[in-house]
């Protein structure tokens, strides 16, 4: 297994561990969330842990149900104990830009349904500021998309409108949208941004989660090794 592939799933390992018995927990989308899924898994089957899921996306619900783990339809949830996702970047404050798998939107409704949100990244996800290698996903309604791409040009942004790799024609979202990618390079005010791309209209949400987050379990490697730290972050947002 590479480096980055073993710091990945110590991380998410060690988050799996933080979920207690008897507790409805938030999944997030990707390949770090893969791990953590299928240590919950295993603790099902060894441990008799019991916990029923909210996933964010079609392919976690399936992983979800492939591990054993009950899941539940998000629309009559509204309260999660626990929340595990992955992020693309993440600074020193604990904001995120989230959303390269697509999932923006339903990560960012458990985000807020949960009590306790943890996050799990490698060590390159780590940046000084937001922005540096990561454009800020944002998901359109289909009809607003001229419109929204012309807004996002006007307050500084390269736009593209993210293309299917595996057909042709652009990614549709697991609710039916089409997702813009929006490079800012380094955000200076990214509670600013934020508030500025929600007003637009026929956005559904963007891909700044800023001040959502209680810790953040990050894998790296050192001396051959594969160790974790953890950072704990005061919320801020979404407070239940």
């Amino acid at each position: 297994m590479k480096d980055i592939e073993r710091a990945k799933k110590l991380a998410a390992e060690t988050a799996a561990q933080l979920v207690p018995d008897h507790s409805n927990v938030g999944l997030g989308t990707g390949s770090t969330l893969e791990y953590a899924i299928k240590e919950l898994g295993r603790r099902i089957r060894e441990e008799n842990l019991k916990i029923s899921a909210v996933t964010t996306s079609f392919q976690g619900q399936l992983l979800a149900k492939e591990n054993g783990i009950v899941t539940l339809d998000s629309m009559n949830v509204s309260n999660l104990d626990i929340a595990i996702d992955g992020a693309d970047e993440v600074d020193p404050n604990g904001n995120l830009i989230k959303g390269l798998g697509g999932a923006l939107t339903k990560e960012k409704i458990v985000a807020a349904m949960a009590q306790r949100y943890i996050i799990v990244v490698d060590q390159t996800k780590r940046v000084t500021q937001l922005g540096e290698n990561t454009p800020v996903p944002v998901e359109v309604v289909p009809d607003a998309l001229a419109l929204v791409e012309c807004f996002l040009k006007k307050m500084g942004g390269r736009t593209s409108v993210r293309p299917d790799q595996s057909k042709a024609g652009p990614v549709v979202t697991d609710l039916g949208n089409l997702i813009v990618d929006v490079e800012f390079g380094v955000i200076n005010n990214t509670k600013s941004l934020e508030q500025r791309i929600n007003n637009i209209p026929g956005v559904v949400s963007n891909g700044l989660f800023l001040g959502m987050v209680d810790e953040v379990v990050v894998g790296s490697i050192g001396d051959g090794q594969a160790c974790v730290e953890r950072q704990s972050f005061h919320k801020k947002a979404f407070k239940t």
